[in-house]
């Protein structure tokens, strides 16, 4: 009885100690890595929440862009940076789904080095050219590729990336081929879309939609098997090329190993400035759709993508660079 009774004393103890632990947390800045360029679609997301996480704790957030190798570097930091609670990654299908299947090597394993936090945001690609292009649709893009195989050139986020795969995958589908051209990042591939150097991109509508507005990229379609309620005039990629559905995701991750504490409350926080109405207009406006789900169900979603984009390198028949 005496056992019990000092058992039941003991876990009450660690649970005051555990509660008072988790109130005082955070007592230092916390710091959101983003592995791509200012102005990418991840970039834009983590300073959206930053300033409401920052407000909820009393604690600066600091968003630190880390580009270069197709999200890599940013990635790496992250899984190496101490359990503590304080850094996390802007991870997405790309860095944590696809890159394991289209790298030969990369430093980090998609599925356990990393704790899965929250999921932010959910995304289809857009396909833009550049209104110089005889393209006004995808019908015209598709026959214009098949005609003209590996002329029509078309940039991406890299080698590998979502984006890459997707245009992959629909070349495969529609039966054309293309020169890919690979970007750091959306800043260069506006650039050049821009210019001219190329005929068109794929990638989050994020940072191209400006250029969209003016008139100076044409956009011909979402990657979603459905028309967006933001874009009704905007046509899908499956009204051309039936059955055709790719869609993405941005989440944040943690170093594998913080407390479960931990991310349940910064679950709590990133869900809860992800469902803020001024939030949700504002990504709703480029294309993405709000997301809270708990740290299970991203885990889940991981899980099942890496599966996915499994299958789709052998079906494409992508070599690892």
């Amino acid at each position: 009885m005496r056992v019990m009774i000092a058992v039941v004393q003991i876990a009450v103890t660690m649970g005051c100690v555990q509660s008072a632990w988790t109130q005082s947390f955070p007592a230092k800045p916390l710091r959101v890595i983003v592995p791509f360029p200012p102005g990418d679609t991840a970039d834009v997301l983590a300073r959206l929440v930053a300033p409401r996480l920052s407000d909820r704790f009393a604690q600066p957030v600091l968003v630190e862009n880390r580009a270069g190798a197709s999200g890599q570097i940013g990635l790496e930091l992250a899984a190496r940076a101490a359990p503590d609670g304080y850094t996390y990654a802007i991870g997405g299908s790309t860095t944590i789904a696809v890159a394991p299947h289209t790298f030969k090597k990369i430093p980090y394993d998609g599925l356990k080095d990393f704790t899965p936090v929250a999921v932010l945001a959910t995304n289809y690609l857009a396909i833009l050219v550049h209104p110089s292009t005889p393209f006004r649709s995808m019908k015209d893009l598709v026959s214009y590729a098949r005609a003209q195989p590996g002329k029509l050139s078309i940039g991406t986020n890299g080698e590998g990336t979502f984006s890459h795969l997707t245009i992959e995958e629909l070349g495969f589908a529609a039966g054309f081929r293309f020169l890919h051209v690979p970007y750091k990042g959306a800043a260069q591939i506006t650039a050049d879309l821009l210019g001219g150097q190329i005929d068109g991109a794929i990638g989050g509508l994020t940072a191209y939609s400006a250029h969209v507005q003016s008139g100076r990229m044409r956009l011909l379609a979402f990657t979603n098997p459905t028309r967006l309620a933001q874009f009704p005039d905007v046509p899908v990629v499956a009204e051309s090329v039936p059955g055709f559905d790719s869609r993405g995701w941005f989440g944040v991750v943690a170093p594998a190993g913080v407390s479960r504490d931990i991310v349940l409350s910064m679950n709590r926080a990133f869900n809860d400035s992800m469902g803020s109405a001024e939030v949700r207009d504002t990504i709703a406006s480029l294309g993405l759709v709000s997301v809270q789900q708990s740290p299970e169900a991203f885990a889940d979603l991981i899980r099942a993508d890496f599966a996915r984009f499994a299958k789709l390198v052998r079906n494409i028949k992508f070599q690892p660079q």
